[in-house]
C-alpha cells in the first residue's frame, strides 16, 4: 500500500461508537434520499438481496474493473500478498488486516475502486492463481480460503475506529515508527521489537546500480568518487536512515529509497567503478506488521489475535456484520 492509500484511511474516515458496537445503518428515508453515512455504507456494500458485499476492482493489466465478493476479493489478495506456505495464523492475521483495509476504504467512499496492484493490496483472480500456482493451486487456494473463512468479519480497530492496517516484508529486527517514515504520529503504528524477521530470505538485499541512473535520479555529480557513498547524519531509533547527505545534498533516507528502488531505509551504498551497490536490511517501508514477523509468531503458536495486537498496538478485533437494515462491528 502506498502513502495516498494510507492518507486516505488515516485521515478520511470515522466511526461513532455506541456503546461497545459500531452501528452504521442504511435504512432509506421515507423521503426516498440517505443520509450521507447510510449511503455510504450501501454503496459500500453493494448491499444485494442476499445482503453479500462486492468490491470494484481495477484490473490494470485488463483494463477492466471487476465485481469481486469480497471474501472472493480477500483470498485474492491474501494469496497475493502472503506466501501460501506460511503458518495459518500468519495468512488469518494477513486476511484481518485485508478485510480492514478495504472495509475502512469502501465506508469512507461510496464510489471506491481499488486497483490490483501495491498501490492499494495485490489481487490475483483464481484463473491467474491456477496459472501462477499450477499442480499447487488445490492445496494452496484451500489453506488460503481457510484462513478468510476462519476469520470472517474480524477486522481491527483502536479507539472504535477501523486502523490503517499497513504491511511489508521484512524488518531489520524492528519494525519502524510511522512517524520515522511518513512524519504522522500513528498510535498504533509505532516500532516493535521483530527478531523472527532474521529468517526471511529479503532480510539482507544487494542491489548493483548503474552510476547513471542514481546520479539521474537523485540529481547528484558521482565523477571521481570511489568507495562510501553518503555521509549519514541522522538514524532512527530502530537504525534506518532518517537523514542523509551525499553530494553536498541532503536526502531523507526514504527520499533515497524511492528513488533509488532500494529494499528498505536501512541501506549502505558504495560506487565500484560505473556502478553502485546498496546492500540493505530490511524489505518495505518497515512500518506495521511484518509478514516474516507474522509467520515467525505463528511458528511459535501464536494465534492470528495476538499478532495483530502485537503489531498494531493498542489495537483490538471487533466482528463487523452486515444485515438487512444496518452493519454493525462489536468487540469480539
Amino acid at each position: 500500500m502506498n502513502k495516498a492509500a494510507v492518507l486516505l484511511l488515516l485521515f478520511g474516515f470515522v466511526i461513532v461508537i455506541i456503546p461497545a458496537a459500531i452501528v452504521i445503518p442504511f435504512t432509506q428515508k421515507a423521503s426516498g434520499e440517505m443520509t450521507k453515512q447510510q449511503n455510504t455504507t450501501k454503496s459500500a456494500a453493494h448491499a444485494a438481496q442476499n445482503n453479500s458485499i462486492t468490491v470494484s476492482v481495477y484490473r490494470s493489466n485488463q483494463k477492466v474493473t471487476d465485481q469481486v465478493a469480497l471474501d472472493d476479493y480477500l483470498v485474492g489478495v491474501v494469496a497475493s500478498e502472503m506466501p501460501a506456505k506460511f503458518r495459518l495464523e500468519a495468512l488469518k492475521a494477513q486476511a484481518i488486516a485485508a478485510r480492514t483495509y478495504i472495509m475502512s476504504r469502501m465506508i469512507n467512499n461510496p464510489e471506491v475502486r481499488v486497483n490490483d496492484t501495491v498501490q492499494n493490496q495485490v489481487y490475483h483472480s483464481p484463473d491467474e492463481l491456477k496459472t501462477l500456482w499450477g499442480k499447487d493451486y488445490e492445496k494452496k487456494i484451500k489453506k488460503i480460503m481457510q484462513a478468510v473463512t476462519e476469520t470472517k468479519n474480524q477486522v481491527v480497530t483502536y479507539d472504535g475506529k477501523l486502523i490503517s492496517p499497513v504491511f511489508f516484508s521484512t524488518s531489520n529486527g524492528r519494525t519502524e515508527n510511522a512517524k520515522d517514515y511518513w512524519s504522522n504520529d500513528i498510535p498504533y503504528l509505532r516500532s516493535v521489537p521483530s527478531p523472527w524477521d532474521k529468517l526471511s530470505p529479503r532480510y539482507k538485499n544487494k542491489q548493483t546500480l548503474s552510476i547513471q541512473s542514481v546520479e539521474q535520479a537523485l540529481g547528484i555529480d558521482l565523477n571521481g568518487v570511489q568507495g562510501a557513498i553518503g555521509k549519514v547524519i541522522k538514524k532512527t531509533d530502530t537504525g534506518h536512515i532518517a537523514e542523509i547527505e551525499i553530494d553536498g545534498k541532503q536526502f531523507t533516507g526514504r527520499e533515497v529509497r524511492e528513488k533509488l528502488k532500494l529494499s528498505s531505509t536501512d541501506f549502505q551504498l558504495t560506487k565500484n567503478g560505473n556502478t553502485l551497490q546498496a546492500v540493505t536490511v530490511g524489505s518495505g517501508h518497515d512500518v506495521g506488521m511484518s509478514q516474516y514477523g507474522a509467520e515467525g509468531m505463528a511458528r511459535e503458536g501464536k494465534t492470528a489475535k495476538q499478532i495483530i495486537t502485537y503489531y498494531y498496538q493498542g489495537t483490538q478485533i471487533s466482528k463487523m456484520t452486515v444485515k438487512p437494515q444496518k452493519a454493525t462491528a462489536k468487540k469480539s
